[in-house]
C-alpha cells in the first residue's frame, strides 16, 4: 500500500521546540512516500481525515503512530444573544494567562514522549501570550471573578470577512459564558460562522460545543513518526 505526499519543514515549531521536524501533505501528484525520504527528520507529523483509511494504513506501515484524534466544529453566529461581560485581556494579564494555559492543555499532541515534558505547557503559554498581543490569534477575552482574578479565557482569530476561529478556550464552569463571549465578539465583527477544533478525547469540550449549537464538520487523526 502506497501513499503519495510532499514533506514540508515546520520552521516555527523547529525553532520553538528545538527539534528537526516536518509534516507530510498527502498529494496524488507528489512522489511516493518512502522511509528513505523520512529518514532525515527526527519527527514527522501527518494529519489525515479519519475516513481516509487507506492512507492511515499506509502511514502506519511507514512507522507512523496515532497520537490523537481531532474534531472540527462549525457554529452559526445566530446563536449569539446576551453579552456575558467578557473583557479584552491586557498585557498585565499575560503572566496569569500563561500560568492558566500551562495547566489547561497538558495532554495535547505536543506531550511526551513525542516532545519534551514541558513542551506542551510552553507552547500553549506562548499561544495565549501571542493572542493578547494580537500576533497569532487577534484577541483574547477574559472573564473575571469579583476579586479580579481570571476565571476563564478564550482567544479568537478573524479568518475572513464571514468566519472566525476560536483558538484556546478554558475556564472551570465558565464554558457557556466563554462560548457566548466568542459569539458576541464574532457577531460584532459581522461574522456568520465560528470554527473550533478539539481533541476526540476531550469529552467536556465536545459536549460544550454541541450544547452551544455547533455541528461536526470533519474528523481527523494526527500521526507522528
Amino acid at each position: 500500500m502506497l501513499v503519495r505526499a510532499s514533506i514540508e519543514p515546520l520552521s516555527w515549531e523547529n525553532t520553538f521546540f528545538g527539534v528537526n521536524s516536518a509534516i507530510v501533505r498527502v498529494d496524488q501528484r507528489a512522489p511516493v512516500l518512502t522511509t528513505d525520504a523520512l529518514q532525515p527528520w527526527s519527527r514527522v507529523q501527518a494529519k489525515i481525515p479519519a475516513a481516509n483509511t487507506q492512507e492511515l494504513d499506509a502511514l502506519q506501515q511507514l512507522g507512523f503512530s496515532l497520537v490523537e484524534g481531532e474534531v472540527d466544529f462549525v457554529l452559526p453566529v445566530t446563536y449569539a444573544s446576551g453579552d456575558p461581560g467578557a473583557q479584552i485581556a491586557q498585557t498585565a494579564d499575560i503572566p496569569a494567562l500563561r500560568r492558566l494555559a500551562e495547566q489547561a492543555f497538558a495532554q495535547s499532541r505536543f506531550r511526551a514522549p513525542w516532545y519534551a515534558a514541558d513542551a506542551s505547557s510552553r507552547f500553549y503559554a506562548q499561544w495565549i501570550e501571542n493572542a493578547v498581543l494580537g500576533t497569532f490569534d487577534h484577541q483574547c477575552l477574559v472573564l473575571r471573578a469579583s476579586t479580579g482574578d481570571i476565571r476563564g479565557y478564550v482567544s479568537l482569530r478573524e479568518l475572513n470577512t464571514t468566519e472566525a476561529r476560536i483558538g484556546l478556550l478554558a475556564g472551570h464552569g465558565a464554558g457557556a459564558e466563554l462560548m457566548q463571549a466568542a459569539l458576541c465578539w464574532s457577531q460584532a465583527r459581522g461574522k456568520k460562522i465560528v470554527r473550533v477544533a478539539t481533541q476526540m478525547g476531550n469529552t467536556a469540550a465536545l459536549k460544550r460545543y454541541i450544547h452551544s449549537g455547533a455541528n461536526v464538520e470533519s474528523t481527523a487523526y494526527w500521526l507522528y513518526r
